[in-house]
């Protein structure tokens, strides 16, 4: 025999015992009141996946609603870091501390 052959039979040999396995008992894990359960009602698609769109999050909207509220928080805080004080209001309180 050639060394094709004879490696053939070799794998062969090794898989018949996994083929002659025995499969799990998968109907032992349905209960009584599954097997008595009415299948489910069939609906048109349709409906389900408009309402499985309808949640998801518009990517452009939403990138464009954080970037106008990132500019006005921006805004606000170069607002902040403004002096509070007028200028009069502060050449009052100088004299004030003299």
């Amino acid at each position: 025999m050639t060394h094709h052959a004879l490696s053939g039979l070799c794998a062969l040999a090794l898989l018949l015992p996994a083929a002659c396995t025995q499969f799990p008992a998968l109907d032992s894990r349905t209960t009584p009141e599954m097997l008595a359960a009415e299948y489910p009602a069939l609906v048109p698609v349709d409906p389900l996946l408009a309402q499985a769109t309808a949640g998801q999050i518009n990517a452009d909207q939403t990138e464009n609603s954080m970037n106008a509220r990132v500019a006005g928080l921006q805004a606000r805080a170069a607002r902040l870091r403004g002096s509070v004080l007028t200028g009069s209001e502060k050449q009052r309180l100088g004299e004030g501390l003299q």
